[in-house]
């Protein structure tokens, strides 16, 4: 530190002086994002430490530009690669084959194959590990919400063809767990999903993700071959 300190007294080297604040700029961009990256790494490693996952959200969606502000909730239950998702009136179901999406309202049933080629098909350890390719990550603010310590993680899309402008990644700082996911898309369309309820590792149902066509008897079942 001594070295640094007669660099910025000097008054005969203002070259050396910029070279000094540019490296140490530089220097304090790579602890923060290493910083990012060991908490991302931490969060990713705790969901892959629990044998199931049950989750209670809230989603919103607002676009001033377009005058449109949306609310919901969901849940979802989630067990190694296997899901099962309750969201706006529409239940999906995951057995780890195949993909169960079911309308009440149209009375109709959707079953597809899950192709592990496609990178962009969500899976339940990409709902909550997605940060770990594709994006460029900053440490951002740390908040105090009602309490918990909740420390943002800017996330920028490498693909120039991504929508979203940024994502920004709230974790629990005690419990190592996603608080909140804001997403600003480039149409100046903003998202948020916050996590009203954790739970892990709960006593849940054989046939929890085991689809029956039998309980929807009148259902029109379309299905993707």
């Amino acid at each position: 530190m001594e070295f640094i300190k007669n660099i910025f007294s000097s008054r005969k080297n203002p070259l050396m002086v910029i070279t000094a604040t540019a490296l140490l700029l530089v220097s304090n961009v790579h602890a923060q994002d290493k910083k990012a990256k060991e908490l991302l790494d931490q969060v990713a490693a705790k969901v892959r430490s629990y044998e199931n996952i049950t989750i209670e959200f809230k989603y919103a969606l607002s676009n001033a530009r377009e005058n449109i502000n949306q609310e919901s909730k969901g849940n979802v239950v989630l067990k190694g690669n296997m899901y099962y998702l309750n969201f706006m009136g529409v239940t999906k179901m995951f057995d780890g084959k195949k993909t169960y999406t079911i309308s009440p309202e149209d009375e109709e049933i959707t079953i597809s194959k899950y192709d592990e080629k496609d990178e962009n098909a969500i899976t339940p350890s990409r709902m909550l590990t997605f940060f770990n390719s594709g994006y460029k990550y900053s440490w951002d603010i740390l908040q105090n919400v009602k309490g918990r310590k909740i420390q943002y993680i800017k996330l920028i899309p490498i693909s120039s063809k991504d929508q979203r402008k940024e994502i920004l990644l709230g974790i629990d700082v005690q419990t190592k767990h996603i608080y909140n996911l804001i997403e600003m898309g480039r149409n100046g369309t903003k998202t948020t999903l916050t996590v009203n309820s954790f739970k892990t590792n709960q006593p849940l149902s054989k046939n929890q993700f085991t689809f029956a066509e039998s309980k929807y008897p009148n259902y029109y079942v379309n299905k993707l071959d």
